[in-house]
């Protein structure tokens, strides 16, 4: 049983938590994370979710995704995520995300990290993840055409990867 902490449209901790399945009521918010690792030829390590999972079952999705649990930031679900789904050790103590994208139900931190490793060293979670992959921006595209890939947009793939070498839309700092 997963125990969320609840936001405000402000992104202030409320009083009531919720349980994972739970109705969302009374402005609940949720805080969700992802992570979208690459290396350096720009390839997003990508992981293909198991076949008895609801939802999305067998489609590939970003390197990292899940729920923060009661009592955990933004960076320490994170880092929770990546150990159990791939056993990736991460330190994000010092890290923001680079976008927060506000959904329905709440806000979704993503990271973007650069990090060279070898995938078939990583140890995937047998209950949420049954591959692991680097892809190129081509054939994440690819595959949303072939709806082997959870049906994110197209320029949310694109601005990603556009965008993992600095924080904010302008290139430079004025």
């Amino acid at each position: 049983m997963e125990i969320w902490d609840t936001y405000d449209t402000n992104r202030i901790k409320r009083k009531e938590k919720m349980i994972r399945g739970e109705a969302f009521d009374n402005g609940q918010l949720h805080l969700i994370v992802h992570l979208c690792l690459f290396d350096s030829n720009g390839r997003m390590l990508i992981q293909q979710r198991q076949s008895d999972k609801i939802g999305w079952a067998d489609r590939w999705d970003l390197t990292v995704g899940g729920s923060a649990l009661s009592g955990e930031t933004s960076q320490t679900a994170l880092q929770r995520e990546a150990f159990e789904e791939l056993g990736l050790e991460l330190s994000l103590d010092s890290s923001r995300p680079h976008l927060t994208i506000n959904y329905a139900h709440g806000f979704d931190d993503i990271y973007l990290i650069e990090k060279d490793l070898d995938a078939d060293q990583l140890s995937l979670q047998k209950e949420e993840v049954q591959a692991v992959k680097w892809a190129t921006k081509k054939e994440i595209l690819a595959f949303i055409d072939e709806d082997l890939f959870i049906p994110y947009y197209k320029s949310f793939i694109e601005f990603i990867f556009e965008s993992r070498h600095q924080f904010g839309v302008i290139p430079k700092e004025i």
